[in-house]
């Protein structure tokens, strides 16, 4: 059994996914997020879609930071990881404006106080101001914030965004082929739309990250930080303290708590400037998120083979994380992006000039691999020192 299983986290989500095989899929099985008809205007020529997701188990992380620093700046960057989990997820089915979000926040009200929520709620306005001026429009609509200790021993931040769409430009990942390329963008580095550097960590595999790397004193210190039922050596099992500075691959000094509670970034700009130029040129698109480099297999219209064998080098936090964790890469390429989050499936003529647009929004892109026709749905990853096949 994996260290993640050990830990009770699935990266692949099987009981979730048994638990909901009977619901309806929707009127596109392989699109990213289930799309409905319009129920909200009845309207054939238009759809409803409706997303929930959240910061997951980073929020623990900065509630270590905060108690750790004082520092009430991670709680913000939590709020928008909190959004760019939904947000991401619906710009692959071709979303990327005028969008509703409402907020979940559970706490427990003994150890989270009014200014980590006022913190988290000033975090979601601001993300939504900034958003705002790059043309992507989405309204708060306020949320549920409930006190809830007996369920929650920190806090849990999560939403749900909404959007009604015309259906004419809607990407359903049907039409994915043998012989398309795939174009894989960046989640490390520093786009033009950011302020600072992105260490690439995204929004899962957290709880692999922060037992396999942080002290056993976190532990000892902050019990409210983990599941008392977990067996004792897989808790808090590595060598750094959140304070521990280290140099980024780009010579910065960041602190381990900040590389590892880099807020998620959003593609929404470039994507949204990919849609309104070349949507025609878009076959598909995959946010790997949960599931890691095998998030793709799950989307696959038909039987296909996808070769990954031209991915970026892993960003400085997954070296360290494997590092510390001795994880193997099947391990790690089903956990985390390991440095390419969104993957953009296109014919081999168009992708030049994709790639082109996004590199000029700051954000590192290539061809990471293609589509192959197969028996079967099948994934093939290549990386320094192994083959891997999924």
């Amino acid at each position: 059994m994996s260290l993640y299983s050990r830990r009770g986290v699935s990266a692949q989500k099987e009981e979730v996914h048994q638990a909901t095989a009977s619901l309806n899929k929707g009127l596109y099985p392989f699109a990213f997020c289930k799309i409905y008809s319009d129920f909200l205007g009845n309207d054939k020529d238009w759809v409803n879609i409706m997303h929930a997701d959240g910061a997951g188990t980073k929020s623990i992380l900065a509630y270590l930071y905060w108690k750790e620093t004082g520092d009430l700046s991670v709680w913000r960057d939590i709020a928008q990881d909190a959004i760019v989990m939904n947000l991401d997820d619906l710009l692959c089915v071709g979303i990327h404006d005028n969008l509703l979000f409402s907020s979940t926040i559970d706490r427990n009200k003994t150890m989270i106080p009014g200014e980590v929520l006022e913190a988290i709620i000033d975090g979601t306005q601001s993300f939504f101001n900034e958003m705002n001026t790059r043309g992507v429009h989405i309204r708060y609509l306020g949320g549920e914030t409930a006190d809830v200790g007996d369920l929650v021993r920190t806090i849990a931040v999560n939403g749900t965004m909404t959007a009604r769409w015309p259906a004419s430009r809607i990407i359903t990942n049907d039409k994915i082929a043998a012989g398309d390329v795939i174009v894989g963008l960046a989640s490390s580095g520093k786009a033009n739309y950011e302020t600072k550097y992105n260490s690439g960590i995204g929004s899962n595999g957290l709880t692999s990250a922060r037992h396999d790397m942080l002290n056993e004193m976190y532990g000892q210190t902050y019990p409210e930080s983990f599941d008392p039922l977990l067996e004792k050596e897989v808790v808090y099992t590595g060598t750094y303290r959140l304070t521990d500075e280290i140099k980024t691959e780009y010579n910065e000094t960041i602190t381990i708590g900040k590389m590892l509670l880099s807020p998620t970034r959003t593609y929404a700009p470039v994507v949204k400037a990919i849609l309104e130029t070349q949507f025609d040129k878009i076959h598909g698109m995959i946010h790997n998120s949960g599931g890691g480099q095998t998030k793709s297999l799950k989307y696959l219209p038909r039987p296909l083979k996808l070769i990954k064998d031209h991915l970026f080098d892993p960003p400085l936090v997954f070296k360290l994380i494997q590092q510390s964790s001795g994880a193997d890469d099947r391990e790690m390429y089903q956990v985390f992006n390991m440095g390419q989050r969104l993957e953009i499936f296109t014919d081999p003529s168009s992708a030049p000039a994709l790639i082109s647009l996004i590199k000029s929004f700051g954000i590192d892109a290539r061809v990471i691999g293609r589509v192959e026709a197969s028996a079967k749905k099948e994934l093939l990853i290549s990386t320094e020192h192994n083959q891997i096949g999924y």
